[in-house]
């Protein structure tokens, strides 16, 4: 046998002792949100499972932790995998809103932010502008707590191990597929009897391999998991506590809206397309 086919079938044995260890702990995460209650708690430790299954299996295969891509030479990509995130959702919302598939300042929102920061009597440009600010700098340093635990799993270990077998786009895409099969069942139960399972989960999908293509560029660009877990940081709040909250819906919005309707999957996938050409000419 040659040294190609033993790195190759160690790599192999690598990627499934993690993918294995990552299953038996989601599964159990996944019987505690489906089964007991769907609290912020047990959430919280699903996105644990992907680092707890890097370091085990760091551990089985007796390398340090130490060998994951921790630090950051430059802070650049830092600010970049800021910025497009919230470029390509302020992208998608502004044509949600346009053609109406949801419109812009749900006055329900507006009047729990300012009750929420105690700005009751203060105008709605500087209750939003606030609460904006804060959601954008303190809520995504919070998130990056949750993030993490996801980032160190996904793009610290697993598409450096597939990196060793796979091209650029190889490991986007497989890294994407299974990093959104791993969410699938919270979609079913968010969308559990709705009858548009299918194309919440398809839209989920392809939203989730365009930041892959993305995500990758980042991480491969920094040789750092830090961009990642910003970016997803960012990803998270600015979709969930500020556009989506901000957007009165529709009979149409379900189709549209979140990173479950059709908007977002459109401009990520356009992204992507761009960076992975990116990733190409830079031979990646």
């Amino acid at each position: 046998m040659t040294n190609q086919l033993i790195v190759r079938k160690q790599v192999w044995k690598t990627i499934f002792v993690f993918l294995g260890i990552l299953i038996s702990l989601s599964a159990i995460c996944y019987y505690a949100i489906l089964k007991l209650n769907p609290t912020s708690i047990y959430v919280g430790a699903l996105m644990m499972c992907p680092a707890l299954s890097a370091f085990a299996t760091l551990k089985i295969t007796k390398r340090p932790i130490s060998s994951l891509p921790w630090n950051l030479e430059k802070s650049k990509y830092l600010n970049l995998s800021y910025l497009i995130p919230v470029l390509y959702i302020t992208i998608a919302y502004v044509f949600i809103w346009v053609f109406s598939f949801g419109s812009v300042l749900n006055q329900e929102t507006i009047l729990e932010w300012s009750q929420e920061l105690g700005m009751e009597e203060f105008s709605i440009p500087i209750v939003i502008l606030s609460m904006v600010v804060l959601l954008s700098i303190v809520g995504v340093v919070k998130n990056i707590g949750s993030t993490l635990g996801e980032e160190i799993g996904w793009r610290g270990f697993f598409i450096y191990e597939l990196r060793k077998i796979f091209s650029f786009g190889g490991v986007s895409i497989i890294s994407g597929l299974i990093w959104s099969i791993w969410h699938w069942p919270i979609i079913l139960l968010i969308y559990k009897g709705s009858g548009n399972v299918i194309f919440h989960i398809s839209s989920f999908t392809v939203m989730i391999l365009g930041m892959s293509v993305i995500l990758a560029y980042y991480t491969f660009k920094s040789n750092s998991l830090w961009p990642s877990a910003l970016f997803h940081s960012v990803h998270n709040i600015f979709i969930q506590k500020i556009f989506t909250p901000l957007t009165s819906t529709n009979e149409n919005s379900t189709f549209w809206i979140d990173e479950y309707g059709l908007m977002l999957p459109i401009i990520t996938t356009i992204f992507a397309l761009y960076f992975w050409r990116k990733a190409k000419v830079e031979n990646l």
